[in-house]
């Protein structure tokens, strides 16, 4: 740093925008602090940081990628944490071939409380030939509102956010937050986190804190400002049949041969019927809790421009959509393939495949759902019917009580920078490794949003909303500013 202006940490070159307040100067105001992080992202210092990392290919899901992923830890990040006087370390991962750890931490004398936050600098697939003209995966675009580039919203993004409005904080405090500071980076999120759960049993001692806040997936709707306290948990598995070997003509075998995919459909519609209401008890969650209903009452999902049209009778009747997606399990068939269906012919085939999910909240019988789904299939009939659970890292579902002192801070700051009502959510509708952090390191969770339901994320020309990716900035800073007046209060 030098007296004419702040240096933006993890640039090319030093970026100055806003004169430096001296550590013999009194620190400056919460507001001041909001400025700050609105000058990062006003004067360019945002976009810039975030169009190197968008920059490297770091897909977690293609082979010989381990140097790339690595690299993201130790030559973007390392740097700009170490100038934040983090100390940061690299942690092996016990599964092989997996990608390394980012721990780092920022201790302050006499802090009473700890924050641990996470990110992960993992992308899917770029899938470049599928992106509009003029995009592309590795660069980022910006055409109005959009900022275009993979990783923008999953999670490159979103953990840039967080690191500089933090920055932003340290320095409008003179370099003295008021509590320690935690950090976890990982590079294999895209392919369920693989050595994340060994890595927080093993460590601990080194993860330990009081509050685990983090950003990763959409708010509610862009327009408002979303807290989730958890996530529903998902159950990937198979129905597999298997009758015969090969095919055999339908003229001279149909009425003679039982038809797999026939078979299979008849399964998956006892299973589920054609509203989509499960059938089967023991799949479902024991009940819709009275807090996380009333945390729920007001939440309006879907209805923006690029949202899709809900289905108003779909699932489980009785419920809002908003209980619907947060609030109870689902049942999908997510594939389903029985012959060629690239060149169908004459023909009954011996075989048929699905590939189904559950979505779950707390409260389901998780550990038991292979078992309920053979009961189930057996009692109907289906006994040539296999179940088979997918293989891989699983997460639980998690939900933090809503009323937690911990929620109901990081709601009323958010609500003071902004001037808006904010979305609470017991659980976000999708699924994060949240269960790593509440329960083996047992913190309680809250996660702050940055993106929005329609950016893409998983797909061609995924995006993040400059709008939101803004304001972000500012209420990240007023929350990291907050919570070194009130953390102490609640961590003891």
């Amino acid at each position: 740093m030098h007296d004419k202006g702040t240096v933006v940490f993890g640039l090319s070159k030093p970026y100055a925008f806003v004169i430096l307040n001296h550590t013999n100067e009194p620190s400056m105001s919460r507001q001041q602090a909001i400025d700050l992080a609105t000058a990062y992202f006003d004067q360019g210092a945002f976009r810039s940081t975030l169009e190197r990392r968008v920059a490297m290919p770091t897909e977690s899901q293609e082979p010989g990628k381990l140097e790339i992923l690595t690299a993201y830890l130790t030559e973007e990040l390392t740097p700009v944490l170490n100038a934040m006087n983090f100390e940061c370390s690299l942690i092996p991962n016990p599964i092989e071939d997996g990608a390394p750890f980012l721990v780092a931490h920022r201790r302050e004398p006499g802090s009473s409380f700890t924050v641990l936050s996470y990110g992960h600098g993992d992308v899917v697939r770029g899938y470049a030939p599928q992106w509009n003209a003029g995009l592309a995966p590795w660069a980022l675009n910006i055409q109005g509102d959009r900022w275009y580039g993979r990783g923008t919203a999953d999670n490159k993004g979103q953990h840039t956010i967080n690191l500089a409005a933090l920055e932003q904080v340290i320095q409008a405090r003179n370099g003295k937050l008021g509590y320690d500071i935690k950090l976890m980076i990982e590079m294999g999120e895209e392919m369920g986190s693989p050595g994340l759960r060994e890595v927080c049993a093993q460590y601990g001692d080194l993860l330990k804190a009081d509050l685990f806040l983090a950003s990763d997936g959409p708010r509610v709707s862009a327009a408002r400002p979303t807290l989730f306290l958890g996530s529903r948990g998902a159950f990937n598995f198979e129905l597999k049949i298997s009758l015969r070997q090969g095919a055999h003509h339908s003229g001279n075998w149909g009425g003679l041969l039982r038809n797999p995919g026939i078979r299979l459909a008849n399964a998956i519609a006892s299973i589920c019927d054609e509203h989509g209401k499960i059938l089967v008890p023991g799949l479902l969650p024991s009940a819709l809790p009275e807090n996380v209903k009333r945390a729920l009452a007001n939440i309006e999902v879907g209805g923006g421009p690029n949202d899709p049209e809900i289905d108003p009778n779909w699932a489980e009747p009785g419920l809002t959509p908003a209980e619907r997606v947060f609030g109870w399990n689902t049942f999908e068939t997510l594939a389903f393939k029985t012959g060629n269906p690239e060149a169908p012919v004459n023909a009954i085939p011996g075989h048929a495949i699905a590939f189904c999910q559950l979505r779950y909240v707390v409260g389901s019988d998780n550990e038991n759902f292979v078992q309920h789904i053979r009961e189930h299939l057996d009692a109907h009939g289906y006994t040539d019917i296999e179940v088979i659970a997918s293989r891989g890292e699983a997460a639980e579902a998690t939900r933090l009580d809503p009323d937690n002192a911990w929620v109901k801070m990081a709601a009323a700051s958010i609500a003071r920078t902004t001037g808006k009502t904010v979305d609470i959510l017991p659980n976000l509708g999708g699924t994060l490794p949240n269960d790593a952090f509440s329960k083996i390191l047992g913190l309680p969770t809250v996660w702050v949003p940055h993106s929005y339901a329609a950016c893409s994320q998983h797909a061609p020309n995924e995006h993040m909303l400059g709008s939101v990716a803004r304001e972000s900035l500012q209420l990240m800073a007023g929350l990291f500013w907050d919570l070194g007046e009130e953390g102490a209060r609640i961590a003891a």
